[in-house]
């Protein structure tokens, strides 16, 4: 059906002003630190469904004398939205002492774009956590890659629980 009558100029600057109104409110809405440089695009979030199992050698392992965590190695799941698919990494993390002394990544992409970012992501996340305090590891971007970023904090927080000494 053709319209042949325009819609009142106060309705559509009224709609337009309600819709940026209603962008900016979800915008404030964020809770993921964002780089200046190149800002990270919206993240849709799920309920978090990490999961985590401790390997043996955490189980075998004695706790540390002074530590936050119970020495060990650690095994998580994360999720994160893409505006594609959800998608998952598989976190390992070896803590000796509270720092992070080994970090395996694997990813399982289900999206072409995803394949690329996880694999960049892997790439570069030893060099951002490796030495560091388990409490000190904040990754918000890695090797351009901010999403696979968010499924691996998740999985860092799981693994931060299990290891609570």
């Amino acid at each position: 059906m053709i319209r042949t009558t325009a819609v009142p100029r106060p309705v559509r600057v009224g709609t337009a002003l309600l819709g940026v109104a209603g962008i900016v409110t979800l915008a404030g809405c964020s809770t993921g630190a964002s780089d200046a440089a190149a800002p990270a695009p919206a993240e849709t979030t799920t309920a978090p469904t990490a999961s985590s199992a401790p390997s043996a050698s955490a189980a075998d392992s004695t706790s540390s004398a002074s530590g936050t965590y119970t020495d060990g190695t650690y095994e998580a799941t994360g999720q994160y939205s893409t505006p594609e698919s959800v998608e998952t990494i598989d976190v390992t993390l070896t803590i000796a002492g509270d720092t992070v002394t080994a970090v395996e990544v694997t990813g399982d992409p289900q999206a072409a774009e995803s394949k690329r970012y996880q694999s960049e992501f892997i790439g570069g996340i030893q060099d951002e956590v490796v030495g560091k305090k388990l409490d000190e590891i904040s990754v918000s971007k890695v090797a351009g890659s901010s999403l696979t970023s968010g499924g691996f904090t998740k999985a860092v927080d799981t693994i931060k629980t299990e290891a609570k000494a």
